[in-house]
């Protein structure tokens, strides 16, 4: 199959707003609990009403600190109630968001800031603050700075205390869903990133036909909740935001990604979002504890029986003997799992790069389905997703009401949709290469569509590496199959103009160290690791496992494991951790030329 479509499902006015939402459920539903708000440890209830009166006082706020209609306010904080009060308060204000990630250089926010001429900037903390000061003598367009834990939105609410409701409210209802809404620098793996401009209309045409359509199901569960912890400032989480506060399911916030399991057991989420590898570290650190306390052949035994069921329920159903060992391993292992989640958890979605079919069937017959979708922030984050009852695991799903995809002679995905961005900001050069004449947009990567019309990734059009015999070899599966072994953090696979395909290779630091314990390598460094023939001999199975799904010329043929880690921290990841290619080349090619 070629092309794919599927009609809209809602036909969203174009006078809506993103704000609309949150003020009308205010005067209707006011005492709706919308957001659970951490303090300390425990979560205290938001009410619709509350939300509303907050996000009007910064609103007001900003309108009396001079921000105009149309201005840029940018937004550098990790994931937390603040963020979301102050991204609806800037829309409120008829101005236009504009986020930075946290962990942002001083460069790229002198970049962010700069090109999107941005007003005000909210920061998080004192941190982030002398990031943006030290590059201020450059932005002359900067006018204030606040700081959420100096108390930046009760600053603005009382300085905004003199501006009227009627003022307000003619200032939010200004806009329509043609107006910015948002622009979100591409965190881009090569050079500075391009700012893709997002409208009112791109945002809620994206939340409700998916609410209505596809994922439908995940929010007609009773008590629906669903925490957040990817940064906000990622178009994937941002969206999944303005999703959540449409139909109105609980949020709450975990500013931290990497240390979120208490938060989900208080939390006790139904609902979730992630990238593949928050799922592979799950899985892995379920093994490596397993392995540790003398239960290694009980777990990949559930595992295995876990996979096999998923895939029978895939093809008609699992048959009484292994229904049975299922439910033996419900009690023993899974219902473990799903209790270190908060015991409620039954549904995720994963983004971001692919899952891989062994961990898809893995969470399913867990007990928590993860429906894999696709898409860029060029296309307000998602063009396609999987669904319950028609979750063909594997997939990126289909198209979600609205949307047409189409796979090009070249077999590159172009999308077609209300959801498409509308430019790129100061850079019309760069949308042209990525908008044709007949509104397609190009996205780069490949896929092909089956005769279900479900879409599956193939590769990254622009990474595809030619060896110096011609051949052509997408690294994404290969990189993805040996991440997915529980002592590796991240691969790279390399070879363009080689004579064969290679790999560099981290390590996962907290594995690593159970590993040493169980092998006798205690006093091993990193470095001593790298060359160990034990350990080479573990990751060669990783690489082998890869190698089985490609040919003898795209297979492996060697690889390097480094003494040091590939992190966001050592500039080698973006933020939604996808690796920066020309970065790990330039900064290891000793290694990589030492595979030659």
């Amino acid at each position: 199959m070629r092309e794919y479509s599927v009609p809209v499902l809602v036909d969203v006015p174009a006078s809506a707003t993103l704000t609309d939402t949150v003020f009308n459920r205010a005067d209707t539903d006011p005492g709706t609990v919308i957001i659970r708000r951490k303090s300390g440890e425990e979560w205290t209830a938001v009410t619709a009403a509350e939300f509303r009166d907050e996000v009007a006082g910064v609103a007001k706020g900003l309108i009396a600190a001079g921000v105009g209609p149309g201005d840029r306010v940018a937004l550098m904080s990790r994931t937390r109630y603040e963020w979301t009060v102050l991204d609806y308060a800037i829309l409120a204000a008829g101005a236009v968001g504009v986020p930075i990630y946290e962990t942002s250089s001083a460069e790229q926010v002198k970049w962010i800031l700069g090109d999107s001429g941005s007003k005000a900037v909210v920061v998080e903390h004192d941190g982030h603050e002398e990031t943006v000061r030290s590059v201020l003598a450059d932005l002359p367009d900067v006018k204030h700075i606040w700081r959420i834990e100096d108390g930046a939105l009760a600053k603005l609410t009382e300085s905004g205390a003199d501006v009227s409701d009627e003022t307000m409210h003619e200032r939010r209802t200004s806009r329509i869903g043609a107006d910015l809404a948002t622009i979100i620098y591409t965190s881009g793996t090569t050079g500075m990133p391009k700012g893709c401009r997002l409208t009112h209309d791109n945002l809620l045409f994206t939340a409700r036909n998916i609410i209505s359509g596809p994922l439908e199901p995940l929010f007609q569960v009773r008590d629906r909740a669903a925490l957040l912890f990817l940064p906000l400032a990622h178009s994937f989480a941002r969206i999944i935001s303005v999703v959540l506060i449409e139909s109105a399911t609980v949020i709450g916030h975990s500013p931290n990604m990497r240390d979120i399991a208490p938060d989900l057991r208080t939390f006790k989420p139904t609902f979730l979002l992630a990238v593949p590898r928050v799922f592979e570290k799950v899985y892995n650190a379920a093994e490596q504890r397993a392995v540790a306390g003398g239960r290694g052949k009980i777990f990949h035994r559930a595992a295995e029986v876990a996979i096999t069921w998923s895939k029978a329920e895939s093809s008609g159903g699992a048959g009484l003997g292994l229904r049975l060992r299922h439910a033996l391993f419900d009690r023993l292992v899974y219902s473990k799992l799903r209790a270190a989640t908060g015991g409620v958890l039954s549904a995720a979605v994963s983004g971001g790069s692919a899952l891989g079919d062994r961990l898809g069937h893995f969470f399913r017959g867990v007990g928590i389905e993860v429906f894999e979708g696709y898409g860029l922030t060029e296309t307000s984050a998602p063009s396609t997703v999987n669904m319950p009852g028609a979750n063909k695991i594997g997939t990126v799903g289909k198209p979600f009401p609205g949307v047409t995809i189409l796979i090009a002679d070249d077999k590159e995905i172009l999308v077609k949709g209300r959801h498409i961005f509308k430019g790129y900001w100061n850079n019309d050069e760069a949308t042209a290469e990525v908008i044709d004449e007949e509104n397609w947009f190009h996205t780069g990567d490949l896929g092909e569509l089956d005769n279900d019309g479900y879409l599956r990734i193939t590769g990254r059009k622009k990474e595809i590496i030619v060896t110096a015999g011609g051949k052509n070899v997408a690294p994404a599966p290969l990189e993805d199959r040996i991440r997915a072994h529980p002592l590796v953090s991240q691969a790279l696979v390399v070879g363009d103009d080689r004579p064969f395909i290679a790999a560099l290779v981290t390590l996962d630091p907290e594995a690593i160290e159970q590993w040493k314990a169980a092998n006798g390598r205690e006093n091993a460094s990193i470095a001593d690791l790298t060359k160990d023939e034990l350990l080479r001999a573990e990751i060669q199975k990783a690489v082998d496992e890869a190698n089985k799904q490609v040919s003898t010329a795209e297979s492996i043929k060697k690889f390097a494991v480094l003494d040091v880690d590939i992190t966001e921290e050592s500039g080698h990841l973006t933020p939604k951790l996808s690796i920066k290619r020309d970065i790990v080349t330039r900064d290891f090619a000793a290694e990589i030329n030492a595979l030659y």
